[in-house]
């Protein structure tokens, strides 16, 4: 048998990048053999196997032949007469259809380190289309290498368009979906995904909230960046300067969805789109099944980050009542010290930097409901229990005392 290093491993290593992971393909072997030699299979509709020692993936070299719809919709056929090139035709892009041999030597028969060089994503051979999935991995690939000077070839752009408008992005499984737009939030650059899927026309077939963001008017002394799609880009691309948490960078970009339900007649006011928005997260995160806690950030940011704004004014003082103050930081559960309230704001301050010359502004505010919550949080329930009070009136003897805390600091800071 012959192996060959393939894939991702192959692709970084000539890009100077780390590389974490290492594939392997097997030419001129069988099932069997592989199994004598003391790999271990893993699924039964792949050949692939796991190494003894490394736990590294070793497949056969196969071929693939579309046979139904979406993503399992394939005939694999594996044996020793296929060779490296047929395996490596099957694969999505060029710089990702490149092999090197144990001597180092690279294996390059569609063009993989031209495209490398020239910094161009494109499809390998018409076989491409036969895989929805594809879509979605050459816009991520499109983030991930953008800083890097990469761009989606005129050829592949016009072929992920056909497959959008063929409608076999609806075969698609959810999770599948959602584990790509989870990589690309991870990436440094989100925005870059979701624009090459705007491109394609694929926002609108699986991401329908986000795609009624487009042109829609926001008020200029605000919003200079144009439309909520473009500030919710810009918002998403702020977020990875603050957080590298999936469901931070997740709630950057659903935070404005609610601005989509509003009428025309209304623009460019948005009044009520935090709590219009909950409805429409909540049904993005059901329809993708995303973990609970991701929902659960989501809902509340989408929900609180415009009172969030309006904590202090442009001068650095109190705007709202002491009250308000306590609901908030209640309801974002700031009165737990487990840093979920910091995450919604880490959202907040995001959403005051996505927008066209806001990039370096402060947001005071941050810090200011952090005091507000450690205030509130910092109330001695052992004394409050030893006044004798019980039941019910043990909360509600804990709240007032928070107000009452929340309140002297509020004067405080009114008259500094």
């Amino acid at each position: 048998m012959d192996i060959y290093l393939v894939g991702g491993a192959v692709r970084d290593g000539l890009l100077g990048l780390p590389v974490y992971d290492r594939d392997w393909v097997v030419v001129g072997s069988s099932v069997d053999e592989m199994l004598a030699q003391d790999f271990q299979q893993v699924g039964k509709n792949f050949p692939v196997f796991l190494h003894s020692k490394t736990k590294e993936e070793y497949a056969l070299a196969r071929t693939e032949r579309k046979k139904g719809v979406g993503y399992h919709g394939f005939e694999v056929f594996a044996d020793a007469s296929v060779t490296l090139e047929k395996d490596l035709i099957r694969r999505d892009l060029t710089i990702n259809a490149i092999a090197e041999d144990d001597k180092g030597n690279l294996i390059d028969p569609y063009g993989g380190i031209a495209d490398i060089e020239n910094k161009i994503l494109c499809h390998v051979s018409p076989a491409f289309a036969e895989d929805p999935l594809r879509v979605l991995r050459v816009a991520r690939f499109a983030a991930r290498f953008y800083e890097l000077g990469f761009r989606v070839s005129h050829e592949t752009l016009t072929l992920m368009k056909k497959m959008v408008a063929s409608g076999e992005l609806d075969s698609l499984i959810v999770e599948r979906v959602w584990q790509e737009v989870a990589k690309a939030l991870k990436t440094d650059k989100p925005s870059i995904f979701f624009e090459v899927l705007r491109q394609v026309g694929a926002v609108e077939v699986l991401f329908p909230d986000l795609h009624k963001l487009i042109d829609v008017e926001q008020p200029v002394i605000y919003h200079p960046e144009g439309d909520v799609w473009i500030h919710s880009m810009m918002v998403l691309d702020a977020v990875t300067e603050l957080s590298d948490d999936l469901a931070v960078r997740f709630s950057a970009l659903v935070h404005d969805l609610g601005k989509g339900l509003t009428p025309k007649k209304l623009y460019p006011r948005h009044y009520g789109h935090e709590k219009a928005g909950v409805p429409l997260v909540v049904g993005f995160c059901n329809k993708y099944r995303l973990p609970n806690d991701i929902k659960k950030l989501a809902k509340k940011t989408t929900e609180f980050h415009g009172i969030i704004h309006q904590g202090l004014t442009e001068k650095g003082k109190p705007y709202l009542k002491a009250k308000t103050y306590l609901k908030v930081i209640s309801a974002c559960l700031g009165l737990k010290n487990d840093g979920f309230f910091d995450d919604v704001l880490v959202v907040c301050e995001a959403d005051i930097k996505g927008r066209l010359g806001f990039e370096d502004k402060p947001y005071p505010q941050r810090k200011f409901w952090q005091k507000l919550a450690i205030i509130a949080r910092n109330v001695d329930n052992k004394k409050i229990l030893a006044t004798g009070v019980n039941g019910v009136e043990i909360g509600k003897k804990i709240k007032k005392l928070r107000h009452k805390k929340i309140k002297f600091f509020l004067r405080k800071l009114k008259n500094e």
